[in-house]
């Protein structure tokens, strides 16, 4: 038989991806569930200035399909515990980011089902709170060949399991027929994109116009997240350069400077790092700080060496831009612990808090693990 997306599915065997029967049920993808406390409309929270959200990616398993991903599992229960810890205090999370690869394959729908959406169901429902996904490579482009039949089984299942959880289709905050959608809360404002496809003009046109049309008398904070990091010295970075973060780097970061994005989440290195880039324009100095924050659950990764950036700060000298890197990620293995980041908003002051678990309990990437997203004062 076959999938609705035309996979074939053996009756007594193994099917395409190497699962065994049991672990393709359901055959469609079940739609997490919506949050007990939605976000309130971009009216509604106008005049909020101070709260958290929760950032992390990469949560896919070693037994996805057939099993509860049991690493993810140790970073949600982390999670639950922290959202209420911080329910009564000037800083309540109000909703958690998603920088991708849910599943090992996001073509298979039991992956979906069986391993991802039920952790998620319970930060929705049990902690109340929104849950913002953006697509990873193992979601949609499973095989990095860019196979339109791969994408559209991927982000078809993608986009089933998000359903009741990003904007729809005919929402002004959303890319119709894209992953790729924004929301405001507050102060801040946050743009979801698929940097799988980050060459397609489409889409760079409507972030572009999603940042161009903000009111920024209010929306004080920008935020963008997406899977593949600008800059990482993990084992997709370093001297490595795929063809994702060329486009990052050559289109989207100017786009970033010009409409003053404040920082970046992404994740596809199983680490944590953070660089710092400083630029000057019109208007005066900036800073946009770029978290790689890939520890909810995959198998994790190391050190592997610097990026090259002399071709970037070359094309980029008209902006003054300089680079820092502020947290490398260490080079044996276990340097790098499951994690996630709470991000705190104070009107325009943003801060950073670094939660890891399990044996990495005690992680303290900038000799704590707190660290405010400026520079000290001139």
């Amino acid at each position: 038989m076959r999938s609705r997306w035309g996979f074939l599915v053996a009756a007594g065997g193994f099917a395409v991806g190497g699962l065994p029967p049991a672990a393709q049920q359901p055959d469609r993808v079940r739609a997490i569930a919506p949050p007990a406390t939605p976000l309130p409309s971009e009216e509604q929270s106008r005049g909020t200035t101070r709260f958290s959200f929760i950032v992390y990616g990469d949560t896919r398993g070693r037994r996805d399909g057939i099993e509860v991903q049991y690493e993810h599992s140790l970073v949600i229960d982390s999670m639950l515990t922290r959202i209420k810890q911080l329910a009564d205090t000037p800083y309540p999370v109000r909703f958690v980011v998603q920088s991708g690869d849910a599943v090992f394959d996001g073509r298979q729908p039991g992956q979906w089902s069986v391993s991802f959406a039920p952790l998620i169901n319970r930060l929705t429902k049990d902690g109340g709170v929104p849950y913002f996904p953006a697509p990873g490579n193992h979601d949609v482009d499973f095989t990095l060949q860019n196979n339109p039949r791969d994408r559209e089984a991927g982000l078809g299942n993608f986009l089933d399991a998000a359903s009741a959880l990003i904007p729809p289709d005919d929402s002004p905050r959303r890319l119709a027929g894209y992953p790729t959608y924004s929301f405001g809360y507050g102060n801040t404002f946050v743009i979801a994109l698929d940097s799988n496809i980050a060459g397609d003009e489409k889409q760079y046109e409507w972030v572009k116009g999603q940042l161009e049309g903000l009111d920024r008398t209010r929306y004080v904070n920008v935020v963008v997240f997406f899977h593949h990091p600008v800059f990482s010295s993990g084992p997709h970075g370093g001297a490595l350069v795929e063809a994702p973060t060329l486009v990052l780097r050559a289109r989207y970061m100017p786009l970033f400077r010009a409409q003053h994005v404040r920082v970046t989440f992404s994740g596809h290195d199983h680490l944590f790092e953070h660089w710092v880039e400083r630029y000057a324009d019109a208007l005066g100095p900036h800073r946009m700080d770029l978290v790689v924050t890939g520890g909810g659950g995959a198998p994790l990764y190391t050190y592997r060496g610097e990026p090259h950036l002399r071709d970037y700060l070359k094309a980029t000298e008209s902006n003054k831009v300089t680079l820092e890197h502020l947290v490398k990620p260490g080079a044996q293995i276990g340097s790098s612990p499951y994690h996630y980041v709470i991000v705190r908003v104070d009107a325009d002051s943003l801060g950073l808090e670094v939660v890891a678990v399990d044996w990495g309990a005690g992680f303290q990437p900038y000799r704590s693990n707190q660290v405010d997203l400026k520079d000290p004062a001139r």
